[in-house]
């Protein structure tokens, strides 16, 4: 067996792992990477360091772009094979992978001209609306829990991993010896007592791990605090007479907060709430949410059983909305004249946009015209990268540079990590120790110093042997 780190291992984004047995070829993962300004754009370019044309499969760990997003350009580039999913992110990865070729697509209409004043040749797309179609026909969806076999001896599961809708972990059981082998690619481990999804499942053993370790130096806050956080972020800043602006990403994190703000509503902690979610790809995501409820935890299931029985028109607007109390009102914003609409209302709103981490999106443009707003505040729900708009503001930036102009950051800055999607290190550590035996553990997908701290603990409470891989080895 042979296992190569393409990508995600010394980085937090970009997972794509190789690996090799019994005369079959395949990815785990091919993701686009995020952030550190335009280092991810170059490392995006890079030749694949394989054949795409000799894969014979891939399996994708779940929609986030970045473990799923680099799926067209395989294709494009000679990958015949088959990739094996979820139903539930083989669903959400045709709306997500549209949006990226068409930003992919702007940003190479845009790009010649200041390529052309810079001597430079125009860039093209990484891929486009077309790679996306021809490589949709490709997936096989996967029910979780059930084993199929790949052929030469190798075959695999789906557990969910609890961390997004459809998210899973790869268990895999190969025999390149007498003995019969398993090697579990973790994908993104999820938070327990998420709001909406089922917590994530757990291996019973392998005799190797590739482990995420996004959150390996941090604690989350408890769930409760956080929530406490958000209301009182969202009630001192209209009392200020300004509005929350919420960047979020349209898969997830977007369907969590509504969850949670829906909540707040009916317990009567907030009143006659004005939402914005000013995104179409998170409109589209949130409706494929509500077409699965078999990944909810039982409290989601029951709001959603329970609007099914008193003849809601729509089940999510008792899980999403609470709009049957008229307290809470939803609005989609889908045109960009409506966007721009929204930078007149001055106060009482709370708008959530994409990117979450600041990259792009309309949440760029919000910020443009109210970051520097004292009465406003932007409240931060989720991992920031470094090299992100986001992470600067965060880092407490006194200016910023959005669309072409330097705005100052006067808004109040709100970083409430208790609703992340990811397992903290405790979590972490729960998820690895629950485990039979004592496999070697690979550390990936995370920052040096998170990547670090999670191997050393690793060490010092189990004993087992661990490595932090680099990306190429």
């Amino acid at each position: 067996m042979r296992l190569e780190f393409i990508g995600g291992a010394s980085t937090v984004t970009g997972s794509c792992f190789n690996l090799r047995v019994n005369n079959l070829n395949f990815l785990v993962d091919c993701g686009m990477h995020q952030g550190n300004g335009g280092e991810s754009e170059t490392l995006d370019r890079k030749a694949f360091p394989f054949d795409p044309s000799k894969i014979d499969f891939v399996f994708v760990t779940h929609a986030h772009m970045d473990h799923s997003g680099m799926l067209p350009r395989l294709k494009r580039e000679g990958f015949k094979g088959r990739i094996f999913t979820t139903q539930a992110t083989r669903d959400l990865l045709k709306p997500m992978l549209m949006d990226s070729a068409r930003i992919q697509q702007s940003d190479a209409d845009w790009q010649p001209r200041t390529a052309l004043r810079a001597g430079l040749p125009p860039m093209e797309p990484l891929y486009t609306e077309a790679d996306v179609s021809a490589v949709l026909p490709m997936f096989e969806q996967r029910d979780y829990a059930k084993l199929y076999h790949l052929g030469g001896g190798v075959k695999y599961r789906f557990i969910d991993a609890g961390h997004i809708l459809g998210s899973a972990t790869l268990e895999l059981w190969f025999q390149d010896s007498d003995k019969e082998k398993k090697i579990i690619f973790s994908g993104d481990i999820g938070k327990k007592d998420n709001p909406i999804l089922k917590d994530p499942a757990l291996p019973d053993g392998a005799d190797y791990v590739v482990m995420e370790s996004t959150y390996g130096n941090r604690l989350h806050r408890p769930l409760g605090q956080s929530v406490d956080e958000l209301a009182l972020a969202i009630k001192t800043t209209f009392k200020r007479g300004g509005n929350v602006y919420i960047p979020t990403f349209a898969l997830g994190r977007t369907q969590d907060i509504l969850y949670i703000l829906s909540g707040l509503v009916a317990e009567g902690r907030l009143f006659n709430i004005n939402v914005h979610l000013d995104s179409p790809l998170a409109e589209e995501a949130t409706k494929i949410y509500l077409a699965h409820p078999e990944c909810f935890d039982e409290e989601a299931k029951k709001l959603f059983e329970a609007a099914g029985r008193n003849g809601a028109p729509d089940k999510g607007t008792s899980i999403f909305g609470g709009m049957k109390t008229g307290a809470l009102k939803l609005h989609f914003t889908h045109t960009v004249d409506e966007s721009m609409l929204l930078n007149r209302l001055k106060s009482g709103q709370i708008i959530m946009a994409g990117s979450g981490m600041c990259e792009g999106g309309r949440i760029k443009h919000h910020l443009k015209h109210n970051l520097w707003r004292r009465e406003c505040s932007v409240v931060f729900v989720g991992f920031q990268a470094r090299g992100t708009l986001g992470r600067r503001i965060v880092d407490g930036a006194k200016t910023v540079g959005v669309l072409g102009e330097e705005i100052a950051v006067r808004a109040q800055i709100h970083t409430i990590n208790g609703f992340s999607a990811h397992a903290d290190q405790h979590g972490l550590l729960e998820w690895l120790t629950a485990f039979s035996n004592s496999p070697k553990v690979f550390i990936v997908h995370g920052e040096k110093e998170a990547a670090d701290a999670l191997g050393k603990l690793i060490q010092e409470k189990t004993g087992l042997e661990t490595h932090r891989p680099r990306d190429g080895e």
